[in-house]
């Protein structure tokens, strides 16, 4: 594979990571993500994300959508990834999740991370539920 096939990849790549992370985040969240990034020692970071995670593995055909939000909140969970598990509630919610899936993942992690981190991610979660509620009024 020549230089040119890698790059050419990798925009590909790049490309249709950032459709779905849009898609799933939202325009907003990502846009402020990128600009924040965008000419510091970040920007590299950010293009690697959106190239491999969100263009390699959420473009891979063995789970939909719902399914990894679902995995994202049970693992963010797990390792108390606080900040990113916000993200990924709102994202699962875009994604079809409901509610008591989200906090059917948070408990099922619970029991295999402990309660500490359950009763965080419970938190993070609730807001997340509030917010959604006070946007809806």
């Amino acid at each position: 594979m020549s230089v040119e096939d890698i790059a050419a990849a990798n925009t590909r790549l790049y490309a249709e990571g950032l459709v779905i992370r849009r898609e799933v985040l939202g325009d907003a969240y990502v846009d402020k993500s990128l600009d924040r990034a965008r000419g510091t020692d970040s920007e590299a970071l950010q293009q690697h994300v959106t190239r491999t995670v969100w263009g390699s593995v959420w473009t891979r055909p063995g789970l939909d959508r719902r399914s990894r939000s679902l995995l994202n909140v049970g693992i963010l969970t797990a390792m108390s990834q606080l900040h990113e598990l916000s993200v990924h509630i709102t994202g699962g919610l875009r994604n079809g999740l409901t509610r008591e899936e989200i906090v059917e993942a948070i408990v099922q992690a619970t029991a295999y991370s402990g309660a500490p981190l359950g009763l965080a991610a419970m938190r993070v979660a609730q807001d997340v539920f509030d917010a959604q509620n006070e946007a809806a009024q």
